[in-house]
């Protein structure tokens, strides 16, 4: 009897044994909070506590420089140097343009020439399973003609198909381009990061406007695109070299379209000839290619909203560096469910 009760009691331990494995066995398992492999949330394309800076580097001939590397720049905010995280060459990001092109009546006559350097610069900028683009046009407001599309069938058929008339909403157009690119598709495949640019052909001479320009220029900035505008005027050049025109004097419109390309880290173009814009189109799509990436988080972070200018420099002597001039401080970022 006491042999049973001792083989009873041996088989009762290890059963109770084989339990306590069976339910300490997930220990292998990731845990219930944290995301399973195939539920990891894609990368960020802003991350919130970095700073995300695209930028261009030339020399005094106007020649971009891109052999420069981490330790030939250096990040300037509130005058104390930032550490720079991640830095690379970007010349391969996918593209996200908009495209807006002014129809107003004050370009009437030179709607055509516009429209056929639209249609050359998409052409040999957008690539195929890559880059989209959106068509807006703007007069007495903006309209999204073309939505997102890699098709340059579709964005050039959109183009020819404009016509001239009514005022000018270039600020609206702005703004609206810029919510627009704050939400575009994001890249398929692992990396997420893609290049926001805003591409804008007009006299710059807004009239019918209800957002002022300070918010168009915020809008740009928040979204980080970068402004490249091509200006129609061409009244107001002076010519001491017929093979070297230069534009001494720049008019109202001139600047507004100055402005908006120093601030976001674009690029202002004023073509002499109504077929000089042909060459400016070319010159945007060069400087996409030739650009470095560079994100760093401050030392001293700004207020949610709150807009913080910094400088970006380098270490190379006679050089000139082009980037945006500030961004405004992000919310944090959302705490992430595990299911």
């Amino acid at each position: 009897m006491n042999v049973r009760l001792r083989v009873a009691l041996l088989a009762l331990l290890a059963l109770s044994a084989a339990t306590a494995r069976t339910q300490e066995a997930p220990a292998t398992s990731p845990p219930q909070d944290s995301p399973r492999p195939e539920q990891q949330p894609p990368p960020l394309v802003t991350t919130t506590g970095l700073v995300h800076l695209v930028v261009t580097v030339t020399d005094k001939h106007h020649n971009f420089v891109t052999d420069l590397d981490k330790g030939d720049f250096k990040v300037i905010e509130q005058g104390q140097p930032q550490e720079i995280k991640f830095f690379g060459r970007e010349t391969d990001l996918p593209l996200r343009i908009a495209m807006l092109i002014d129809t107003s009546n004050s370009i009437r006559p030179r709607l055509e020439f516009e429209k056929d350097a639209a249609v050359d610069f998409l052409n040999k900028v957008i690539r195929r399973n890559k880059d989209l683009a959106f068509l807006m046009t703007f007069d007495n407001e903006p309209e999204v003609i073309q939505d997102y599309t890699g098709d340059l069938d579709r964005l050039m058929t959109a183009i020819r198909a404009q016509r001239a008339g009514g005022g000018t909403a270039l600020n609206d157009a702005i703004c609206m381009a810029s919510e627009k690119l704050l939400r575009a598709p994001i890249p398929e495949g692992q990396d997420k990061d893609m290049r926001r640019v805003v591409v804008a052909i007009s006299d710059g001479q807004d009239t019918l406007s209800d957002r002022a320009l300070t918010d168009a220029i915020d809008a740009s900035i928040r979204s980080e695109a970068a402004v490249f505008s091509v200006s129609t005027n061409t009244d107001w050049l002076a010519v001491d070299d017929a093979s070297k025109p230069s534009k001494y004097h720049l008019e109202a419109g001139d600047k507004v379209l100055q402005q908006f390309a120093d601030q976001t880290g674009g690029h202002a173009f004023f073509p002499y000839r109504l077929d000089d814009l042909a060459q400016s189109f070319l010159d945007i799509g060069t400087e996409l290619r030739s650009q470095y990436f560079i994100a760093y988080a401050p030392l001293n972070p700004p207020a949610v909203g709150a807009y913080r200018p910094i400088e970006v420099q380098t270490t190379r002597k006679g050089l000139i560096v082009n980037t945006r001039k500030g961004y405004y401080g992000a919310a944090p970022p959302p705490i992430r469910s595990g299911n």
